[in-house]
């Protein structure tokens, strides 16, 4: 499939802005942030990512009412991603001697709402790059070759911490700065190439005027019957998708023991998990002009209960590197075509408050999945029974899921 310029510049956007994902908030912060000696737990960390989610999560439909109006869209977008890169550099002058770990916080925090926010917009602009055809296919080319791009900058910033010692903080701070810099070069292409297609036209009083088209949009859900029992069904499944994806390091070090694991081993689990998911998001993109995004989304709802099951025969650490692969194999895809499914369902003219609702259901997802994982531990003393715990989750997603109409039978 040849792209056009504007899906390519989209696309070109996603390669960037998955270096914050694995560089900052998986690969650099949680390290520096353990390097503070007045921070007492290094897992503390997840209180604040739990912070930003809840900012951004409140404000995206009512920052996407707004942005609906026309030339919005890109306004807003621009602002979100400055915030997220600038705060995202500042990282790098914090340092672990200072003591001052609630500065660090503070601005990874609000890096944290700038990469969510610009999402937002940058998933609601799909509906702008492309036709309905070819959503699918350009919605997985961004996530695969987001995952693969990603590895580029991280291993610049991993030379930098091998180069200059990795037990000093100098070399993680400089790659915070190295990733702003690659989000920020691979962002000029959207603002550059990409124009809100499908708007609201202008009208007195806009943000009095958004509130009530919110509220309208609440008052006739039965409008929007579909829109909803899929957002029901996606927060369900990808709530064990991001479950699996942020507690597999967790789960494997509970099974197999704290000893079993070096640094190297866990970076190397996260860079094969990239690398698989790249082709492997293609191949769902592919797929799913064949068969529909519908049952490709199934596909993956199914991989995943097949690996929460596989998780609960683990007993070495070749075992996570296939239980990685087979995570990255559904990942990319199940998340892309969510979004893309989801983009058919929605007015278009209306997209950036329909991504509000959306980003609500993906943000406040994992809320259920790692306490049951961690109920269920206790309650057993067994580790391996919490992989077993999150199989409802993807079985009620799927019983509503297989309700809603295929990708030819919208309303």
């Amino acid at each position: 499939m040849k792209l056009s310029k504007e899906e390519k510049s989209w696309i070109l956007y996603d390669c960037g802005n998955s270096a914050y994902s694995m560089a900052v908030t998986t690969g650099l912060l949680p390290i520096v942030f353990g390097m503070f000696e007045n921070v007492k737990n290094s897992m503390d960390l997840g209180y604040f990512n739990s912070i930003a989610s809840i900012v951004i999560a409140v404000l995206s439909p009512i920052l996407g009412t707004i942005a609906d109006y026309k030339d919005k869209k890109k306004r807003f977008f621009i602002f979100f991603f400055l915030i997220g890169m600038i705060f995202t550099a500042s990282l790098a002058f914090v340092p672990p001697s200072g003591g001052q770990w609630q500065l660090l916080v503070v601005f990874y925090v609000l890096s944290a709402v700038g990469f969510a926010g610009a999402n937002v917009f940058y998933d609601s602009f799909l509906v702008d790059v492309t036709t309905d055809d070819r959503i699918d296919k350009v919605s997985t080319r961004g996530f695969a070759f987001g995952y693969i791009t990603s590895i580029i900058p991280f291993a610049i910033c991993l030379a930098l911490i091998f180069f200059m010692d990795m037990d000093l903080a100098i070399g993680y701070r400089l790659g915070f700065i190295v990733t702003a810099i690659w989000w920020g070069l691979l962002t000029i292409p959207i603002i550059r190439d990409v124009k809100q297609k499908h708007y609201i036209q202008p009208e007195p009083k806009p943000v009095i005027n958004s509130f009530k088209r919110l509220a309208d949009t609440f008052r006739n859900i039965r409008r929007h019957k579909t829109i909803f029992i899929f957002l029901i069904a996606y927060f369900l499944y990808i709530d064990g998708v991001d479950t699996i994806i942020k507690m597999v390091v967790p789960y494997a070090t509970s099974v197999l023991g704290s000893g079993a694991f070096d640094t190297i081993t866990l970076l190397g689990i996260l860079v094969a998990v990239q690398v698989i998911a790249f082709p492997c998001a293609i191949i769902y993109g592919n797929l799913a002009k064949r068969y529909s995004a519908r049952t490709m989304i199934i596909a993956g709802i199914f991989t995943y209960i097949i690996t929460c099951v596989a998780a609960f025969f683990i007993s070495s650490v070749w075992h996570i590197f296939i239980l990685g692969a087979m995570i990255g194999s559904a990942q990319g895809g199940i998340q892309a075509l969510s979004r893309s499914y989801y983009a058919k369902l929605i007015p278009k003219e209306r997209s950036n408050e329909f991504f509000g609702f959306y980003n609500i259901f993906g943000k406040f997802a994992a809320i259920i999945g790692p306490g049951v994982m961690a109920l269920t531990t206790t309650l057993t003393g067994n580790a391996k029974y919490s992989s077993l715990a999150i199989i409802p989750l993807f079985v009620a997603g799927f019983l509503i899921f297989i309700t809603l109409p295929r990708d030819k039978s919208f309303p």
